[in-house]
């Protein structure tokens, strides 16, 4: 069984203790809390690149186990990441149509 008790507020079940955790909509949230934004000084493959590097130099540290191919499965995915923004940055790749 169901019941809305107003328009703003989550639609809740018997025996659902965590009902009134969660904000009834997205707007709730947007105007108590502003975004923080953040001016980035360097572009973003050069970053991934940099934290790409920065992994692998870890893991080189890191005894072989878990979190060695955690770490080294992360700057792969690092260094894909910065391939595929290099290409979709490219001057060559033309939009859909």
């Amino acid at each position: 069984m169901y019941v809305q008790l107003s328009p703003h507020s989550p639609v809740v079940s018997i025996g659902d203790e965590n009902a009134g955790c969660a904000p009834a909509s997205l707007e709730y949230w947007s105007s108590a809390m502003p975004r923080r934004r953040f001016k980035q000084t360097s572009p973003l493959d050069q970053r991934l690149t940099e934290q790409a590097q920065r992994l692998r130099k870890e893991a080189q540290g890191t005894p072989p186990g878990i979190e060695r191919e955690r770490l080294i499965r992360r700057a792969r995915q690092a260094e894909t990441a910065s391939h595929m923004q290099e290409w979709l940055t490219s001057p060559g790749l033309k939009p859909p149509g």
